[in-house]
């Protein structure tokens, strides 16, 4: 079988690409868009978000002040067959054990069917449910995708039918695309919590989105703080601030107040991450790309500045 892999030329804040030394963190990217419904093009946000992240220069983070650089590895794009959903999903499944096992990962997308063999592997690693919280401007709760058993629009629904998540633990966050009661609110009606983007609107600093982190951060002490996974749809935006994906939804989040969320809830117990569904072809002057790099390295630095705390602590 033919594979194609989307190699970028460069890596993510300009890292060492991967060494075999002993970094706490590693990147990879999946260079696939098979199961777009709308516009194909997230095949190439891999290499987007690694290029947008070299505007970064030394990658000091200005709330947690820090590089994530020194301690990150860039795997590169796993190399992944261009065919249908089940090709894709069978050829990556025996590559994430090794590097789940090696490092802490974020995965650069790609469209949105990724997450699901990703929490597969993580609730093998972990031997227990996820809590997820899950940005995106779509619900990802369909029963099937046009007819297809499985697709970017379904993987929510198939990790809860596979017991991958803990319902009461997961969040959506930004949910605003049309589509029938009974998808919108699924995940509500297992359990778990949805924050619209209507329901955001106007709350932008962490004053204002107090009572939604509050939320959040009760439920996962409420059970047990189990891992914590973060997948980020770039579609969670407003298209005023991600133009460049392939379902953009108007009335969306804006770049203030994901960057808010993610600083405030850094110290949490995540264990992985996801940014998916940039595509560069439909991007104007870099904005979603800068974005999504801007959310990647915003992350990486929260789990930097967290392994910090967590060891002067144990000093």
């Amino acid at each position: 079988m033919t594979q194609f892999a989307f190699l970028s030329a460069s890596t993510f804040l300009k890292v060492p690409a991967s060494s075999g030394q002993p970094r706490p963190f590693g990147l990879a990217g999946m260079a696939w868009d098979g199961s777009t419904t709308n516009r194909p093009g997230a095949r190439f946000g891999p290499r987007a978000i690694r290029e947008a992240s070299h505007m970064l220069c030394d990658a000091i983070h200005p709330v947690f002040d820090l590089s994530p650089a020194e301690m990150l590895d860039d795997h590169g794009d796993l190399p992944l067959p261009n065919t249908g959903i089940e090709g894709m999903r069978a050829a990556l499944a025996p590559q994430l054990p090794a590097l789940l096992d090696r490092q802490h990962m974020v995965w650069l997308g790609g469209d949105h069917s990724i997450t699901l063999p990703i929490l597969r592997a993580h609730r093998a690693r972990w031997g227990r449910p996820l809590a997820v919280i899950h940005f995106d401007a779509h619900c990802d709760t369909w029963t099937d995708h046009f007819g297809e058993p499985s697709g970017h629009g379904t993987w929510v629904y198939e990790a809860f039918q596979e017991g991958l998540v803990v319902p009461a633990c997961f969040t959506q966050i930004g949910i605003r695309s049309s589509g029938e009661r009974a998808a919108r609110d699924y995940v509500r009606d297992q359990g778990g919590q949805i924050f619209t983007a209507r329901d955001l609107r106007g709350r932008e600093n962490s004053e204002q989105l107090a009572g939604v982190i509050a939320v959040i951060r009760e439920r996962l002490r409420e059970h047990g703080n189990p891992p914590l996974y973060l997948s980020l749809d770039i579609d969670c935006l407003d298209p005023a601030f991600a133009p460049g994906t392939g379902t953009p939804e108007p009335g969306g989040m804006t770049t203030n107040q994901v960057l808010t969320l993610l600083e405030e809830l850094a110290d949490l117990d995540f264990v992985g991450m996801d940014c998916v569904e940039v595509a560069p072809p439909y991007d104007h002057a870099e904005l979603t790309s800068y974005a999504a790099a801007h959310f990647v390295w915003t992350y990486l630095a929260g789990r930097c500045a967290a392994r910090r705390s967590s060891a002067s602590a144990g000093a």
